[in-house]
């Protein structure tokens, strides 16, 4: 098998398995209790904690664990959105983001809330001075993905965390689960208030994450509960998960600094390999993209129709993101990029991980190319 879905999600390292087991079977107290059992577990939970902020370059007490991408989303939005209504109910987004940032803030605008979506270019990428054009007296919020998930391109974040140094009451929020282990991101510098990671996108599990939360940043909590991480996030910690996490952090971000120049020349190879076949169009920006996602189409032919092809050659690839690829929507990203729907109908993403190899992208390439033939002639 060669897995190409790696945006979907990543297989978990072994070490990872082994600490989720580790802990879970030894340490399976629950940190909140007064014994033994939960001091040794709410011990391993603060070491996690301390290991994760240490690796995004943060203090320990602006790191929140959650379940992953979407509910660190809505926490970061909705809570935001909730701490601040007093003051405003106008929040900007761009027209690529996540569904779980895209759905907030529509869920949001039912609420009351006004929410500008600021469109993007050819390349997939926003501007901050029409983010800045957007902001209004009673702007409160900008959330703007780090590397969009389908296409991989990348935002220009230090630039509109910039900009927002001469807005301070406006919270701006960084959706940054394709980027944690590919692409650095220094939190402070870029004036971040709030950021998300997913662990089971850089090699943990399904259903750890985390939540940055500058110190001094206020958001109401979305569950209701006890007092677990510094009360906005009620209800008992997945101790396991986030040991598991935490090193799968610390494994992803070793690797991103000895295989990052490997990642982008399998890439840049499997890029160099479909631009020479007439019946593919690459969405992917050359520039200020992703080392590790290549979005194309093949015209004429069905997106689901293409996967399935592939997965009989024993390689996995994915359409639009895993969140919305059972929808068979065109990619409202490729849209707001001004892609055409016949071509956003028909888009494929391949996603790397470290673990891929050189050998596999030349199967790739063989493998697009045999089958565009093969699917063009039973359409003909």
């Amino acid at each position: 098998m060669i897995y190409f879905d790696n945006s979907a999600t990543t297989k978990p390292y072994t070490e990872v398995l082994d600490a989720f087991v580790k802990v879970s079977s030894d340490y399976y107290g629950n940190p909140s209790s007064l014994h033994q059992a939960g001091g040794q577990a709410e011990k391993l939970l603060s070491q996690a904690r301390l290991q994760t902020a240490k690796l995004l370059g943060v203090k320990s007490s602006e790191i929140v664990f959650t379940s992953g991408g979407t509910e660190g989303n809505n926490l970061a939005i909705k809570g935001a959105a909730l701490a601040h209504k007093g003051r405003g109910k106008h929040i900007i987004t761009t027209t690529i983001e996540h569904a779980s940032v895209h759905n907030a803030v529509k869920q949001l605008e039912e609420s009351g809330f006004e929410v500008t979506y600021v469109p993007v270019n050819a390349a997939g990428q926003v501007s901050s001075a029409d983010i800045k054009k957007a902001i209004r007296k009673d702007t409160i919020l900008v959330s703007v993905i780090h590397i969009n998930n389908e296409v991989g391109s990348v935002q220009p974040i230090w630039e509109i965390g910039q900009m927002l140094q001469g807005f301070p009451k406006i919270v701006f929020h960084v959706d940054h689960v394709q980027g944690a282990g590919k692409l650095p991101l220094d939190l402070y510098d870029c004036g971040i208030d709030l950021c998300t990671v997913s662990g089971h996108k850089f090699h943990g599990l399904k259903g750890t994450g985390a939540l940055f939360i500058r110190e001094g940043v206020n958001i109401s909590p979305l569950f209701s509960g006890g007092d677990q991480e510094g009360r906005k996030r009620g209800g008992t910690e997945n101790v396991a998960g986030m040991v598991a996490m935490a090193k799968a952090l610390r494994m992803s971000m070793d690797l991103q600094d000895k295989k990052s120049a490997h990642l982008k020349q399998i890439l840049g190879r499997i890029r160099a390999g479909l631009e020479i076949l007439p019946e593919v169009i690459i969405h992917t920006p050359v520039h200020s993209a992703a080392p590790h996602i290549l979005n194309f189409s093949i015209e004429g032919l069905k997106a689901e129709v293409f996967v399935h092809a592939l997965e009989q050659k024993g390689i996995y690839v994915s359409t639009t993101s895993a969140c919305s690829s059972k929808r068979h929507a065109p990619s409202k990203t490729l849209l707001a990029m001004g892609v055409p729907a016949r071509l956003a109908e028909s888009a494929i993403r391949i996603s790397l991980s470290y673990d891929n190899r050189l050998d596999e992208a030349e199967i790739l390439i063989k493998a697009v190319s045999e089958t565009a033939i093969q699917l063009g002639e039973v359409i003909k």
